[in-house]
């Protein structure tokens, strides 16, 4: 049986292509030997639960590890203590007798719990159940190390925090009452976030019961190495003749190793961009233009993690509007993990702390977000219905003709927009002709926006038409010297980009403007520069 890439579930390595996450293992190893209890909180497939199962096989030595999935509780097994205690008790036996370490537990303590749950009206509590836990916990012959899965999904309830008061209780008498080596708890929602869901407004939410959790700071993002890494088993095995580290280097820069979003471009490689016409003799799979079409694809459908990340931002308009003032208009938003909709940006995945501003954690999701808020924006846009009108117009021997787009863009915005002020030009301008643009190459090209040169004054947008790229700078008018800067800074980005032809939008609000389009010549660079 051949190795796939999968996005659905757990992978496992003898069915599926990869990353080796031994180090990660070895980090989180170290916090169970510390005596530490604590939350692996990261977003939807971020690869939670193909760690905690690695963990649980690579503890094992040195542990008791019992690996309970709360996914499977169902709501009536959380309504009431001796429920939840039941259906706890129950799982935790059957992992018990999974277990390849299960010699190591007292089979007569054993049988109490199982006593207690199987005993017709014993009337199991939270404090009976602890009871036994712990006496389990003193007479096993190795530490036990308790993993817990999908905790949010008996999150909504009061008898789940009273299950974390119970855990924090032993934490804190442990010198004295045996109890879990480590408890490690998986969620999305950081435990703290928790009171939002079963508690009134009114109620502070950072009372929590976890209070004694340690920090968890393992990075289970993959880096460009860790991508190589399983791109060269995958070569191995099919003789693509890629570029290994540079195909790692692209998905990188598309994902920042977001694993699910790795795994997806890379099965889209492998699986059906190969099925394309443009790419049917093999050749050009597995190389950038094989990425970009990979990508256009995944922005087209629908998929749960993009659907669940709209879903938050219709809950959360704060950090809808954080994310639209960073991707507009190059909000400098300084981070801080107590500022709400930051933190349930971060929680959720959408966001991260970079340099101590506030970013958006990957282009693919900026690109995603970009073409929602360009739908949303397009039916009142003036801007978009001239694209769509023009559009016919770009397009000569398979190729985008960048220069007819710019001047074009150039007549529309004086016609349309040419009288307003600065105040203007720095909040719409930018927007104005990425709606533009939109109508030009959807469905055959994608755009987006480079984080790295992002700020109020300067954007460089990148779009990507049938495996050829154009490079175009846009900025706000700030004097002749920052226009050669500009210039000069566009320069060097084509050289990042194998470009030997760039493009310049100024948004300038000088009255003694020259509005339209010129060539300049640096080096063996040409810069079509337009001027609005």
């Amino acid at each position: 049986m051949s190795k796939t890439f999968n996005t659905e579930g757990q992978c496992d390595q003898r069915f599926n292509y990869m990353v080796d996450i031994n180090k990660r293992l070895g980090k989180i190893k170290r916090l169970v030997d510390r005596n530490k209890y604590f939350v692996i909180n990261r977003a939807r497939q971020f690869g939670k639960t193909t760690t905690l199962m690695a963990l649980t096989q690579y503890l094992q030595e040195d542990y008791i590890t019992v690996f309970l999935d709360f996914q499977k509780m169902s709501s009536e097994q959380c309504a009431d203590e001796h429920s939840f205690s039941v259906a706890f008790a129950e799982m935790f036996l059957k992992s018990m007798g999974d277990s390849k370490k299960k010699d190591c537990i007292d089979s007569e303590t054993l049988s109490k719990l199982k006593d207690l749950v199987y005993v017709k009206d014993c009337g199991i509590s939270l404090g009976k159940l602890f009871e036994c836990l712990s006496q389990i916990c003193g007479k096993a012959k190795l530490p036990i190390a308790l993993i817990i899965d999908e905790v949010d999904s008996a999150t909504n309830n009061q008898v789940f925090l009273d299950f974390l008061a119970q855990l924090r209780g032993y934490y804190i008498g442990r010198l004295t009452t045996p109890t879990f080596q480590s408890v490690i708890l998986a969620s999305v929602y950081d435990i703290k976030n928790l009171k939002l869901k079963i508690r009134p407004e009114s109620d502070h939410k950072y009372n929590s019961p976890w209070n004694i959790a340690a920090s968890f700071r393992v990075d289970m993002s993959f880096s460009a190495i860790d991508i190589a890494g399983m791109l060269r088993e995958y070569e191995d095995d099919n003789h693509t003749g890629m570029n290994v580290e540079r195909i790692a280097a692209i998905i990188y820069r598309y994902t920042s190793g977001y694993p699910f979003l790795v795994s997806l471009i890379c099965k889209m490689l492998d699986e059906e961009i190969p099925e394309y016409v443009r790419f049917a003799n093999g050749e050009d799979v597995w190389t950038e233009a094989g990425i970009a079409e990979a990508v256009k694809t995944i922005l087209k459908e629908p998929a749960p993690l993009f659907e669940n990340m709209i879903k938050q931002l219709d809950i959360y308009p704060d950090l809808r509007t954080i994310l639209s003032d960073i991707l507009y208009q190059g909000k400098a938003i300084p981070y801080s993990p107590l500022n709400e909709p930051i933190n349930i940006g971060v929680m959720f995945g959408f966001l991260i702390e970079k340099n101590g501003q506030v970013a958006v954690s990957n282009r693919l999701f900026e690109m995603a977000l970009l073409n929602l808020f360009i739908s949303e924006e397009a039916s009142k846009s003036e801007s978009y219905r001239s694209g769509l009108q023009d559009k016919n117009q770009f397009i000569k021997n398979g190729l985008l003709d960048m220069d007819l787009v710019m001047a074009k863009f150039v007549r529309h915005y004086t016609d349309v927009f040419g009288e307003n002020d600065e105040r203007f030009m720095e909040e719409k301008g930018r927007k104005m002709f990425l709606l533009y643009i939109k109508p030009i190459i959807n469905g055959i090209g994608n755009s987006y926006m480079e984080a790295e040169t992002r700020d109020m004054d300067r954007t460089d947008v990148i779009i990507d038409y049938l495996g050829q790229q154009y490079i175009i700078e846009l900025k706000i008018w700030r004097g002749d010297a920052y226009n050669t800067r500009g210039e000069d800074q566009i320069s060097g980005y084509l050289d990042a980009y194998h470009q030997k032809k760039g493009y310049m939008l100024s948004f300038n609000f000088n009255k003694k403007k020259e509005v339209g389009v010129k060539i300049i010549q640096i080096g063996d660079k040409t810069i079509v520069e337009a001027v609005v």
